[in-house]
């Protein structure tokens, strides 16, 4: 099973109730290979939800059993039981978020040991950009060589600074958050497939925090759900390269006519303009 990315870091989307506004959730999950050089092709697809809860996750991924890259949601939780159906989900923890738990009490507190876990993370993130591309099994040839004594080395590191630290303090429970799913913080360094954050999902919320300055409401829960069908469209698109103004252009106006077992041939990874086409 490929692994995949989502989060439940979800953007508010404003949707028009009597008399009042709601504030609505988008969700994402991509699938993106090519940090491993897999065969298929990235994609995104975007639900709404009235709410952030976790029968959301359960209903969206309700056939899926595999990896999940994300951060650590607790309405992700039921998916990562053993007796669950189909299968289990497999946890991948995502270090760009354990970072920015260290990263903000560096940037705000000068707290000397978040500055020096950020330093060691970081040098993580570095091993994983030279390997960004490569077939799985050399990804995981470096990790093991390169990674697992860096991570070993972080977490005894870990472990001796939290018993410094009193238990509120801010940086113990920065460490805690790593300490505590440290299973799922290291499940990169046994499949190569496995990226080491889950910014592929969060690149793609992106493009809604940033719309919301522009389109202000959804209109209502409807109005939502063709908005998260929208953002799939685009998304996915430009994931694979592509205009999305001239593919929705083209398809919306081959589709009456395009025979329904060959949809798969308007498929944005497999789609080729209609005059190109013509002339093949």
């Amino acid at each position: 099973m490929r692994p995949s990315a989502s989060t439940p870091t979800t953007p508010q989307c404003q949707s028009l109730a009597k008399g009042k506004t709601r504030t609505g959730r988008l969700w994402t999950y991509v699938r993106d290979d090519r940090p491993f050089g897999g065969p298929d092709p990235p994609a995104a697809a975007f639900f709404y939800s009235p709410d952030r809860g976790g029968e959301h996750p359960e209903q969206h991924l309700a056939g899926y059993a595999g990896l999940m890259q994300a951060d650590a949601y607790a309405g992700f939780g039921r998916l990562y039981e053993a007796n669950r159906k189909p299968g289990p989900i497999v946890e991948a923890a995502c270090w760009a978020h354990g970072r920015r738990k260290f990263f903000d009490l560096a940037r705000l507190s000068k707290a000397p040991i978040a500055a020096e876990a950020v330093k060691r993370i970081d040098v993580l993130f570095a091993i994983e950009r030279e390997i960004n591309g490569l077939a799985p099994q050399e990804r995981l040839r470096v990790r093991q060589e390169r990674s697992r004594p860096l991570i070993v080395e972080l977490q005894a590191w870990l472990r001796e600074q939290r018993a410094k630290l009193s238990r509120n303090n801010d940086t113990t429970k920065a460490i805690n958050y790593s300490l505590n799913r440290w299973e799922a913080f290291t499940r990169f360094l046994e499949d190569g497939r496995l990226c080491i954050s889950n910014n592929a999902a969060e690149r793609e919320l992106r493009a809604v925090a940033v719309g919301r300055r522009n389109w202000t409401f959804a209109g209502s829960d409807e109005g939502g759900r063709r908005a998260a069908a929208i953002y799939t469209l685009i998304a996915t698109a430009k994931l694979n390269d592509i205009d999305p103004q001239a593919w929705l252009a083209d398809v919306l106006a081959r589709l009456p006519d395009h025979p329904a077992r060959r949809i798969h041939e308007l498929l944005p990874w497999n789609w080729r303009p209609q005059n190109v086409a013509h002339a093949a």
